[in-house]
């Protein structure tokens, strides 16, 4: 099948010499266009790091990552931003709006930063498709956390990107909440032509959540430690459990898309 992204001998290190420190891999791994992976490990395992790695927002120690048919690792940093708002969206657990946008303003960011005025109606069908056309003008404060999280979502699909990255996108969210902007995401995978999306890769810690992916990827100090494929709530948890005896035993099958 057809690659959205895959990393090749991934490594991050922070400082240098006796005092460095390795907080991921390395990590060999690809996600298929039209897949929704789910990322998962202890804290501490480089679950983040993967993410921002995999999606341009950080730069890898060594490596090789191509994203959406593109080798980001050999760009320049102009040229990786400018790949990266193309190709990609991204969740933050934190929401990232800015407060003295509207919904609507804060969703149209990334055209504009990308050069790109919004087509006219682009952005309310963008809100439609969240279920927040009636809350346009409404800025960051004056939504709850469900309809922010519903923003930034919103935000991370308007430029149609070939990947979406989610950080923890239920983490503040009430479960009923959480559960609806899964099946959201859920429905972006299995009709892609409706926002020309077909891959979703998100990190949780939530076996609940992590069972809404059809595949499972689980980390442990920084490598790969295996995988599930549309597992059920209660083999994630036990997998999890189970990682605490297996810590750094990566699993080289896990490597395969």
């Amino acid at each position: 099948m057809e690659e959205a992204v895959r990393l090749e001998a991934v490594s991050k290190r922070y400082g240098s010499g006796r005092s460095a420190v390795t907080v991921l891999g390395p990590v060999d791994l690809c996600f298929t266009r039209g897949s929704f992976t789910a990322v998962m490990g202890p804290s501490g395992s480089g679950k983040s790091t993967l993410l921002q790695c995999a999606a341009g927002l950080d730069r890898p120690s060594a490596g090789r990552v191509v994203l959406d048919g593109t080798d980001i690792s050999s760009l320049g940093e102009t040229a990786r931003t400018a790949h990266r708002r193309r190709a990609t969206g991204f969740v933050f657990q934190a929401y990232n709006l800015l407060p003295s946008l509207t919904a609507e303003q804060n969703i149209a960011l990334p055209l504009r930063l990308d050069g790109r005025r919004p087509a006219r109606g682009e952005i309310r069908r963008a809100l439609e498709r969240v279920g927040l056309a009636d809350r346009a003008g409404s800025r960051p404060g004056e939504l709850s956390g469900g309809q922010q999280q519903r923003v930034a979502v919103a935000r991370a699909l308007v430029t149609r990107p070939a990947v979406l990255f989610a950080d923890e996108p239920t983490g503040a969210l009430d479960l009923a909440t959480g559960r609806e902007l899964l099946r959201d995401l859920r429905d972006l995978v299995e009709t892609p032509g409706q926002q020309g999306l077909g891959t979703v890769v998100m990190v949780t810690h939530d076996p609940q959540v992590a069972a809404f992916a059809d595949r499972v990827v689980f980390l442990a100090d920084g490598l790969v430690a295996g995988e599930l494929h549309r597992p059920a709530p209660e083999a994630v948890a036990a997998r999890m459990a189970a990682l605490g005896g297996a810590r750094g035993r990566a699993v080289p099958e896990a490597a395969r898309c």
